[in-house]
């Protein structure tokens, strides 16, 4: 298990930040955008990996290269940072009208990742288990898919989430128009850990990585 590194306060510029809105005023926030994935969809309909895995893939290369995105607490509400989140994701069981929650290894490169996740896919795709695996991970972030319908707002309501400060991710159904494909995407963020400039960052950043999926094929 990796161990995450403590972020010293002495120097992060958002301690105060940070602070506030762990302990003044807990606040969490989401914002749902419309990503532009033409070209991600056309490489895919030329190869035979899985769009939902290439998903989830792109998200957590996002994840995993802002330290802000893979934030968690330590003793005494300490802040730190995991050297790599995992995704953790959603399973339809279309019989039982259920689904479970499986994680995978993120991976830089797409290929192996993409053979692992989906290996876990196949095998757990008739669970009646809520965690298959065998319970979540402490150094995992959420992705839940929504392919049955698309949306232009998208807010979890949670329970006590003021301790979890990895982002959470929800996909739609694509949309077409005017001869473009777009993506929902939901994220949600603890504003302790991330700003609105940080979460626009990262929508910014996915969107340049499905705008050239040349790492769908590998090249």
């Amino acid at each position: 298990m990796d161990t995450p590194t403590p972020i010293d306060l002495a120097s992060w510029p958002r301690r105060q930040h940070f602070e506030h809105y762990l302990h003044a005023v807990p606040c969490t926030y989401s914002m749902t955008v419309e990503l532009d994935v033409t070209e991600f969809v056309r490489a895919l309909r030329d190869s035979p990996r899985r769009t939902y895995v290439a998903q989830i893939w792109a998200l957590g290369t996002i994840v995993n290269r802002r330290e802000e995105f893979r934030m968690c607490l330590a003793e005494s509400d300490a802040p730190a940072t995991w050297p790599v989140l995992h995704p953790s994701f959603t399973i339809f069981n279309t019989e039982r009208e259920t689904f479970s929650s499986i994680w995978a290894p993120y991976d830089a490169d797409f290929g192996t990742f993409h053979d692992g996740a989906a290996d876990l896919l196949d095998r757990y795709r008739d669970s009646t288990e809520f965690f298959p695996q065998g319970g979540e991970q402490p150094n995992t972030f959420d992705v839940s898919s929504l392919p049955w319908a698309s949306f232009t707002g998208f807010n979890l309501n949670i329970r006590d989430v003021w301790r979890h400060l990895a982002p959470i991710f929800t996909l739609g159904r694509y949309q077409e128009g005017d001869g473009r494909v777009f993506l929902p995407l939901a994220l949600q963020v603890h504003h302790a850990a991330a700003d609105g400039f940080h979460a626009a960052r990262f929508v910014n950043e996915l969107q340049t990585l499905l705008a050239d999926p040349s790492w769908v094929s590998g090249e």
